[in-house]
């Protein structure tokens, strides 16, 4: 996390929030968005433009110069990814995250159209869970993250998992470029 100086700063919170991939739930209205298609997901076809969305806030933000040039880095390095959800040709909403063998940290999310970023969240669950990940880490509990069944673990449980997990050979892209998820449904 960057600060007003410049510095960069790791946290460790005590406890830790997960998304459980085998427990994770969405709204049955959110599903039924999921499954009119009225979102094109792509993944890493846009990861700049996501973190500089997640970055633009009213409130300030934690993405400093630095932050972003780290997490291109290592995007360019195949480590970082973006989930996009588009409407119609415009970027909608979406997220960034950090994938390390069979863990997936989370970053950050924005949206400029309602539940675009559930509908990348939805598709980022999906993607790891087909992919024999085991750890969706998003940091803090929020009121957002908490109605899709996060949950707070002690730090030791979490270190065991995030041990576990980041031994798993996985990864979250075969090859370099980006993928296109879901096609939406023009009509």
């Amino acid at each position: 996390m960057g600060d007003e100086g410049g510095k960069v700063h790791w946290l460790a919170p005590d406890p830790r929030t997960i998304l459980d991939l085998d427990t994770f739930r969405a709204s049955r209205s959110l599903r039924s968005i999921c499954r009119r298609r009225s979102f094109t997901v792509t993944l890493n076809r846009a990861f700049t433009d996501v973190i500089k969305a997640c970055a633009d806030r009213a409130e300030g933000t934690w993405i400093t110069p630095e932050i972003y040039q780290a997490y291109t880095g290592l995007h360019q390095l195949g480590y970082a990814h973006s989930v996009e959800a588009w409407k119609e040709d415009s970027l909608a909403g979406g997220l960034y995250g950090v994938a390390i063998g069979g863990a997936f940290f989370g970053e950050s999310m924005f949206h400029r159209v309602t539940d675009a970023s559930k509908v990348a969240l939805v598709f980022l669950v999906n993607r790891l869970r087909e992919r024999g990940f085991a750890l969706l880490d998003v940091q803090f509990m929020t009121e957002h993250l908490r109605q899709f069944g996060a949950v707070e673990i002690p730090r030791v449980d979490y270190e065991r998992r995030l041990q576990d997990a980041v031994r798993q050979p996985r990864t979250f892209v075969d090859q370099p470029g980006f993928v296109v998820l879901e096609k939406a449904e023009r009509g």
